[in-house]
């Protein structure tokens, strides 16, 4: 053999040899090295919606306007609950008059039933002494003492009666201030919630409501995503969730101009949507007989927290955003990976 025979032999073999170590190590890269192309910005979103309904009498803010927890976001017509506001307090105050009328009805009751009472032991006394004398005094008088005590008896059991029934009327006098008081923190909450405010820090988006809708209670206005919740989804391949632990660092790069964000795995999921199995009307498991030749490995998501107040400045995080997600995966002995599973 020649020289430059044998050259072109060994520069071909080193070639090859480069090609397949460099095969080899992008096919375990792009299969088992824990990165995703696939990362998504998520918020935590609250949907405003009026605790009371009626008319939209003012709109404080705009459209994805910056807001903090408390502020104003709009007001439905204040008018129909202020004037409930006033009647319940009309209806307090009469309610508080009928009590105090109560109580001066039983205590009028009390002072009666007393009355008849010494009254009954006056003439169970004078019974009692006719009934002593014996023949001294007519048979008719000690009937009569007698007939005029079990009189007073009864006179002293009605005016008790009446003291119950006062008793009652009071109760029940007390309890109707206690539902006025009721209803007027009522008719004040209702009034107060006619000013809805925001419920978080964050970003008024896709606001609906215009000055002169009828905001019915529960039915949501607008979208206000909490700017202190934002955090990744990654989707990452089965097959790289063994290389995954929770708390390991995670370098994220935005397709949004490759701003680059630091972070750490905050939790993974435990269960996806089996497509190939879903429950039949009969409860029973209706699984598909045809498979796919190539079946591609399942996407599970990965929860990755980011710090928000690091951000780089000029930083616009939008949830729904794309990023590349690349996890370095920090050295863990047996008993941390158990735990960390």
């Amino acid at each position: 053999m020649n020289k430059p025979f044998i050259l072109r032999l060994l520069i071909t073999t080193a070639v090859i040899v480069v090609a397949v170590l460099l095969g080899h190590a992008l096919w375990k890269h792009y299969l088992y090295s824990p990165w995703t192309r696939d990362g998504r910005v998520r918020a935590e979103i609250v949907q405003v919606a009026p605790d009371v309904s009626g008319l939209v009498s003012r709109v404080a803010v705009i459209d994805n306007q910056r807001v903090r927890k408390g502020d104003l976001l709009f007001t439905i017509d204040p008018a129909r609950f202020a004037n409930a506001l006033e009647q319940a307090r009309a209806n307090l105050v009469a309610a508080e008059a009928n009590a105090r009328a109560a109580g001066a009805n039983i205590n009028s009751a009390l002072a009666a039933a007393n009355a008849r009472h010494s009254e009954y032991e006056m003439y169970v006394a004078q019974a009692k002494r006719r009934q002593q004398l014996g023949d001294l005094i007519a048979k008719e008088d000690r009937s009569n003492a007698v007939s005029a005590a079990n009189s007073a008896l009864a006179t002293w059991q009605q005016a008790k009666a009446s003291g119950n029934q006062a008793d009652a009327g009071r109760e029940q006098a007390l309890a109707a201030v206690e539902q006025a008081q009721v209803e007027l923190q009522l008719a004040q909450l209702n009034l107060q919630r006619t000013e809805v405010r925001a419920p978080v820090d964050g970003y008024v988006t896709n606001l609906d409501v215009r000055v002169g809708d009828y905001a019915a209670t529960g039915s949501p206005r607008l979208a206000l995503i909490d700017e202190h919740s934002y955090y990744i989804y990654g989707y990452f391949e089965e097959t790289k969730l063994p290389q995954l632990r929770i708390g390991d660092p995670v370098d994220i790069r935005l397709m949004a101009g490759g701003v680059h964000l630091q972070g750490r795995i905050s939790g993974i999921a435990h269960g996806i949507t089996d497509r190939d199995n879903p429950t039949g009307s009969d409860l029973l498991a209706d699984v598909n007989p045809t498979f796919n030749w190539v079946r591609l490995a399942q996407r599970v998501p990965v929860r990755i927290s980011i710090d928000t107040g690091k951000l780089p400045p000029g930083t616009l995080l939008a949830a729904g955003m794309t990023a590349t997600i690349e996890v370095q995966p920090r050295a863990h002995d047996a008993r941390q990976g158990v735990a960390g599973r």
